[in-house]
């Protein structure tokens, strides 16, 4: 009978879905603090539950972020109004965050976006070739690519390589950004910039700061983030100015002229 009370004091509502909450929200810890003594205020499991939603939730959008920018691409057969040197810097960026990531043994929660980010640049790099008429030349890209993508996480690859390589994801960040905001102020509109995946990407690195700071701890990822939100901001900002722009009024106001 003794045991039976025990068992009860040490049950919750909640432990049907324990196993899933544990491997994806929260330690154990939290629970009983949450579910077992019902103290849904303690700020330290608070965050922790938070920085591991924000994850999952930033890793689920990016399966679908890029899509609109390449439905974009694909619809128009056109890759007017974008830079493949800027897609290339972010790529390198995407790739390091995501080698630095695996190599320190991060979890998936903290960095996951990176994969199908990875993917979706990849995508649109090979369009933007393919739509200039340079198709060969985007295969090559393709090639090249995920074979330095396969040494690189290779246990051949030294660590401190792949950590200098994460430490210059900042000026290349900068640079693909200042370089597609040059070619927007330069046309005078953003293109077949895509709004949706420009608008989730600044919303994502925005969240990535906390998140990146909660789960690694490490101030190198969290300053990445920070520049990363930064660039994406301006980036934003010139959609939203440039909102009424379009290629065929560029063309037209030329025209008249």
């Amino acid at each position: 009978m003794a045991d039976k009370t025990v068992l009860a004091e040490g049950s919750s509502f909640m432990d049907p879905l324990k196993g899933l909450l544990l491997t994806y929200l929260m330690p154990e810890s939290c629970y009983d603090e949450f579910f077992l003594k019902v103290n849904f205020l303690d700020v330290p499991c608070l965050k922790i539950v938070l920085s591991k939603g924000l994850g999952i939730g930033i890793i689920l959008g990016s399966v679908l972020v890029k899509l609109p920018q390449i439905l974009k691409l694909v619809g128009a057969k056109s890759a007017e109004g974008l830079s493949f040197q800027s897609v290339l810097l972010e790529l390198l960026a995407i790739t390091g965050t995501m080698a630095y990531s695996i190599a320190n043994k991060f979890p998936f929660s903290a960095w996951g976006e990176a994969l199908f980010l990875m993917l979706q640049t990849v995508a649109i790099g090979f369009l933007i070739q393919h739509y200039r008429g340079q198709t060969g030349r985007g295969l090559l890209f393709l090639v090249v690519y995920f074979g330095l993508l396969v040494l690189l996480l290779s246990p051949v690859t030294p660590m401190s390589v792949v950590t200098y390589m994460q430490a210059s994801n900042m000026p290349a960040i900068i640079i693909g950004r200042l370089i597609q905001a040059a070619s927007n102020y330069r046309n005078g509109h953003t293109g077949q910039l895509s709004a949706v995946s420009v608008f989730l990407l600044f919303a994502g690195s925005l969240a990535r700061i906390f998140t990146s700071l909660q789960e690694t701890g490490d101030t190198l990822m969290a300053l990445t983030y920070v520049i990363s939100s930064a660039c994406n901001g301006i980036i934003t900002l010139q959609v939203l100015y440039y909102w009424n722009s379009s290629p065929d009024s560029k063309k037209k106001k030329k025209k008249k002229e």
